[in-house]
């Protein structure tokens, strides 16, 4: 029996994100245009960039075309049949191994409705299935190995297809969109933010919140969940590997670098997978709608974009040495750690607030319900995950060095910095050299503007939630991502950037206990340096710990003495109303 549900309809709104419906026109149909230029303006014929491109002035369109490897056939070469065939069985292959392998059914986020929908859970099992059979035929086969070769061969064919399919994809569920009836059994719902009217844009930001489908033999997948965690994520590292296998093909050797950048996004993609749980509480899954930007960002950008690091470095080979390595390793590793410390605890919280290792975080109770973390990693910065997710990103670009090569016939002399292939043809940095970068280094550039556009996003929809509380919240946690003036010398901050600085250090240093103490009118428990005990409530108080107390209870031990001798300690107390308490007699201040 399907699950009772509230009847609700999504009415129309004009917000609009990434400047409307120009904005998402400009994304829509420039950020592909983007991709081919990458593809082709760091390519494996003449350099990275194209000889001709760092001469503008004296540009020449046929010989442009020559070296970046227009196809013959012009745009038609773009695409492949035969590719698109491949392309689309690989698409088949994750489907079935979605039916096949046995997996977690796991209750979602609540929707609107009141409804949670079901997901089946076994992304880290299909890639890891995947990725042995891969290691298997690279074991058998070597660098020659069939999808290796297939993939560093149709590179541009490649992408052309999964931008048809992100085009189709978004299309197919744009128009089914408008079968959505409030209260369907089926629990379908529309996205707040893709009801705005104007085609174009809903068909960009999603119209549908979790549109589902069912298929033949592999039976119901929820589309959204399945593209945001499958295709798009273990193409990514299958096209690494690739790319590793075609650097070997070209010099006979495999640098650390390219190993390194190929494991460490392994690594990265696997532990989203193997955390799948995870993906359903963010606000891909339960906020946006699914629409051209997931799609394309799922299966086009993610994994053409994301890997420019091990397609420059199939070409350009680069060592890193022992140094470099450690380096690199070390800022991967604080990266990874403040972005999975900060998200396990944040986890931990909202799932037990009584677990012993969150227990004695601060909070703030909101007029919603929930809670907002003011203290431990929570109280450094709003998202001070998103710092350690930007910290994993250098460690992807870093290995490239300052990117940039030109790639000369076989015979031509070998100059400074050259490095020979199989073939015979030289590769130099020349004037290429920095150039590059352009290409390495976008992903850095790139995740900046996106966790930065994320925080925005998330600011907006915290501020609609909780109302006051959230301002509140933003007084005691002023930082967003980086709390960059909490490492900058106070002799050389502004008086500004100093206040606020102690502000930052009034919320969540040591003086957090007094600043609680004041806003809920809790009792504290001060030891004085003349060994007296103080039971009061703290009116107010300064940065140096002197204090205006009231209802105070003055506690002390005196021993009498008789005779010349001493008598049993008697506990004595009085009750003052008002005190001013100076900072330098304060030994410790305890909540009572």
């Amino acid at each position: 029996m399907a699950p009772k549900t509230k009847k609700q309809a999504v009415s129309r709104t004009q917000h609009y994100e990434f400047f409307g419906p120009p904005g998402a026109a400009a994304i829509s149909f420039g950020l592909p245009l983007l991709v081919y230029a990458f593809a082709f303006a760091c390519n494996d014929i003449t350099g990275c960039p194209a000889p001709s491109l760092l001469h503008p002035k004296s540009l020449k369109l046929d010989v442009l075309k020559q070296e970046v490897g227009w196809p013959k056939n012009g745009i038609w070469g773009l695409a492949s049949w035969r590719v698109t065939g491949w392309t689309l069985a690989y698409y088949l292959w994750l489907a079935l191994l979605y039916r096949i392998l046995p997996g977690d059914v796991v209750e979602g986020t609540q929707l609107r409705n009141g409804g949670r929908l079901k997901y089946k859970l076994n992304a880290f099992a299909s890639s890891m299935f995947t990725l042995v059979i891969c290691a298997a035929g690279t074991i058998a086969q070597g660098a020659d190995f069939p999808l290796w070769t297939f993939i560093a061969d149709n590179y541009v064919q490649i992408l052309t297809a999964n931008v048809i399919i992100a085009y189709t994809l978004a299309t197919f569920v744009y128009i089914r969109s408008f079968s959505v009836k409030p209260g369907n059994p089926q629990l379908r719902e529309l996205a707040v933010g893709g009801v705005t009217g104007n085609i174009l844009y809903d068909w960009f930001i999603g119209r549908e919140l979790n549109p589902r489908v069912t298929l033949p033999i592999i039976g119901e997948i929820d589309i959204k969940q399945w593209m945001e965690l499958r295709p798009g994520l273990l193409g990514w590292t299958l096209m690494n590997c690739a790319f590793v296998a075609k650097q070997y093909r070209l010099y006979g050797y495999v640098t650390d670098s390219i190993v390194f950048v190929t494991a460490v996004q392994a690594l990265y993609v696997l532990d989203s997978h193997y955390f799948e749980p995870a993906v359903l509480t963010t606000i891909d899954i339960t906020t946006d709608g699914f629409g051209l930007m997931l799609s394309f960002g799922d299966i086009v950008w993610v994994p053409f974009i994301y890997t420019q690091s091990t397609r420059y470095l199939a070409v350009h080979p680069q060592k890193l040495g022992y140094l470099g390595l450690v380096g690199v390793t070390v800022l991967l590793v604080a990266g990874f750690a403040i972005f999975r410390l900060s998200n396990s605890q944040k986890n931990a919280f909202r799932t037990n607030p009584n677990d012993p290792s969150v227990k004695h975080l601060k909070y703030i109770e909101t007029k919603a319900g929930t809670r907002l973390l003011i203290s431990g990693w929570w109280g450094i910065a709003r998202h001070i995950n998103y710092l350690g997710d930007w910290l994993q990103a250098w460690p992807y670009c870093l290995p490239t060095g300052l990117a940039g090569y030109q790639i000369l016939t076989a015979g031509s002399e070998l100059a400074e910095g050259a490095v020979k292939m199989l073939d015979g043809r030289i590769v130099v940095p020349g004037e290429a050299r920095g150039w590059g970068t352009i290409f390495t280094y976008f992903y850095v550039v790139y995740f900046a503007t996106l966790l930065l556009h994320r925080d925005r996003r998330d600011d907006e929809k915290c501020s609609k939630k909780y109302g006051e509380d959230w301002e509140k919240y933003k007084e005691i946690v002023r930082w967003r991502i980086i709390p960059a003036l909490l490492q900058k010398p106070r002799s050389e901050c502004t008086e500004w950037e100093i206040a606020q600085i102690e502000e930052w250090e009034m919320a969540n240093g040591p003086l957090s206990l007094l600043q609680t103490a004041v806003r809920s009118h809790t009792q504290v428990l001060i030891s004085v340096r003349s060994g007296r005990k103080l039971l009061a409530r703290v009116k107010a108080f300064d940065r140096h710990c002197n204090m205006i107390l009231e209802n105070v209870k003055e506690m002390w031990t005196e021993t009498p003495v008789t005779n010349g001798k001493k008598g049993r300690p008697v506990n004595k107390d009085r009750f003052i109303s008002k005190m001013f308490l100076r900072g330098d007699s304060v030994v410790i201040v305890l909540l009572s």
